[in-house]
């Protein structure tokens, strides 16, 4: 293949125009680089880029006359500007959000399979991760580093955690723990029984042949539909509730709470650390303690009313930390003025959020069949993030209220 560029031949004067190139199109000077020649037939192989450009040069040839010069190179400056802008905080955001969001879900289908205490490490990890954040805050406001030194730190950290998440899911199914439980959603009851007894004997390699004779006649056949629809009215009150739950924590903190003022700190440090200890981290350190002790006790239990009482109960939180010294305020009066009350209504709106929203997600996947659980948890997951979302619409409201 060569390329050929149609120049002027020397035995034309410089003024008369090129050759015409070997095919039955006319071709705009610009395009002859992209013309191929292949033995005795032509190629053209423009960019797919062009062809925009090519419409808006002919609609610019068009309307050139009749829009001033200086609004066509302005406008097109700030389109540019605009997109590029798009481009670096908004794709970068949604994207991260968009496979976090499924993530999310998947895990928590995923422990939908186990017993509900491998709920609670789920859950738990999410507190220890705020509480890791908040560390490197305060760690990097000590220090006194750049803001793109502190980025650097923060993003080299989470590629680290992130591979080590990637392998850890990879030797997952190797335990017989998980196979075991991930046979139930495929298996009837019966099946299970003798599937664990051959697992803990070690003699997995002869399941096939051992289950036509220990099978019981109450299995489930494998590929059972199940509805949605079912599922969702079985695990109505902690899905509601788990929404609940965020939709009040979201809506206050940090929208609210990052926006008290201390009033002792005067000119010390402590003015540059009070948000920082007293907001962030005694949130993460209280919230990771809550869910972590769903992991020693469960009360209430699934089906007691306590449970959407105690999440209703929460309301109460969102007038105590109103009328703390959020600054600048042009409502409500300061009630609760010193620092310490603020401290203690964080660690209590803190606590219960992460217990009472690890109980639901506890519970939700255990009101249903093993083989439903998976389905379960991926709808407790969807109300969780619903709660977060409707927290960032109440949080305009919670501020403008005061």
């Amino acid at each position: 293949m060569t390329l050929a560029r149609p120049g002027p031949r020397s035995d034309l004067p410089l003024t008369s125009p090129p050759p015409e190139p070997r095919t039955s199109l006319q071709l705009d000077p610009q395009l002859w680089p992209c013309v191929c020649v292949l033995g005795e037939e032509t190629c053209l192989l423009p960019s797919l880029g062009w062809a925009p450009s090519f419409t808006t040069h002919l609609c610019h040839r068009l309307l050139s006359d009749r829009i001033p010069q200086s609004v066509r190179i302005l406008g097109s400056l700030v389109a540019i500007l605009l997109v590029f802008l798009i481009t670096a905080i908004l794709v970068k955001i949604m994207l991260i959000n968009s496979f976090g969001a499924i993530l999310q879900g998947s895990l928590f289908g995923l422990a939908g399979l186990l017993p509900a205490s491998y709920t609670a490490p789920i859950m738990s990890g999410q507190g220890l991760a705020g509480f890791f954040a908040s560390v490197a805050m305060i760690c990097a406001i000590a220090s006194g580093s750049e803001l793109s030194e502190s980025a650097f730190g923060y993003f080299i950290t989470a590629c680290g955690v992130i591979i080590l998440t990637i392998i850890c899911y990879l030797g997952l199914p190797r335990l017989e723990f998980y196979r075991y439980y991930r046979q139930l959603k495929l298996e009837g009851p019966g099946e299970q029984e003798t599937k664990l007894d051959l697992i803990s004997k070690g003699e997995e390699s002869k399941a096939g042949q051992e289950e036509t004779r220990f099978s019981a006649p109450s299995s489930q056949p494998a590929k059972e539909s199940h509805s949605v629809r079912a599922i969702l009215k079985s695990i109505l009150v902690p899905a509601f509730s788990v929404c609940f739950v965020f939709t009040i924590t979201i809506g206050i903190f940090p929208a609210v709470t990052a926006e008290v003022e201390s009033t002792i700190a005067g000119t010390s440090a402590w003015k540059a650390y009070f948000i920082p200890v007293s907001c962030f981290l005694t949130f993460n350190v209280f919230d990771w303690l809550g869910r972590s002790l769903t992991a020693i006790t469960m009360w209430p239990g699934k089906d007691s009313y306590w449970l959407p009482s105690l999440v209703l109960a929460r309301l109460a939180f969102v007038p105590l930390l109103l009328l703390c010294n959020v600054q600048p305020r042009r409502n409500l009066p300061v009630v609760f003025e010193h620092d310490s009350w603020f401290i203690i209504f964080m660690a209590a709106f803190a606590f219960s959020n992460g217990y009472l929203a690890s109980l639901c997600m506890c519970f939700g996947p255990k009101k249903v069949k093993p083989a439903e659980a998976e389905t379960a948890g991926a709808i407790m997951a969807f109300f969780l993030s619903l709660g977060l979302a409707l927290g960032a619409v109440f949080s305009f409201l919670f501020r403008a209220i005061v």
